[in-house]
């Protein structure tokens, strides 16, 4: 079982950047792919960005030229630079992965864009 640790969220203002980080531990082998969700207050929680084990990317619309997932050389930490974020990206951001035909989920880090 792989254990994720979210980090990076904070307090930006509008226009700001943050890069998130995913670090992973215990059994990393096996993993086909991480995605960064997001999940704002009384909504559902949302699929950001993907990556997978050969290092193709997915975004979804609402973060295309904004976001990017990326991965350590490692691939024991998988990143998420957000960029021109908007008070609509307020949430808070979880990261998974699919190993073994399940999905396991970090504890999420939050994410305010506020004046």
């Amino acid at each position: 079982q792989v254990q994720l640790v979210e980090s990076g969220g904070g307090l930006v203002q509008p226009g700001g950047s943050l890069r998130l980080s995913c670090g992973a531990s215990g059994r990393i082998l096996g993993i086909y792919a991480t995605g960064w969700y997001r999940q704002a207050p009384g909504k559902q929680r949302e699929l950001v960005a993907t990556i997978t084990s050969d290092g193709s990317t997915n975004y979804a619309d609402f973060v295309k030229g904004r976001f990017t997932i990326s991965r350590d050389n490692a691939k024991t930490t998988v990143y998420l630079q957000m960029n021109s974020l908007n008070p609509d990206d307020t949430a808070i951001y979880y990261c998974n992965t699919f190993q073994d035909s399940r999905l396991n989920w970090g504890q999420g880090t939050q994410v305010t864009v506020s004046s």
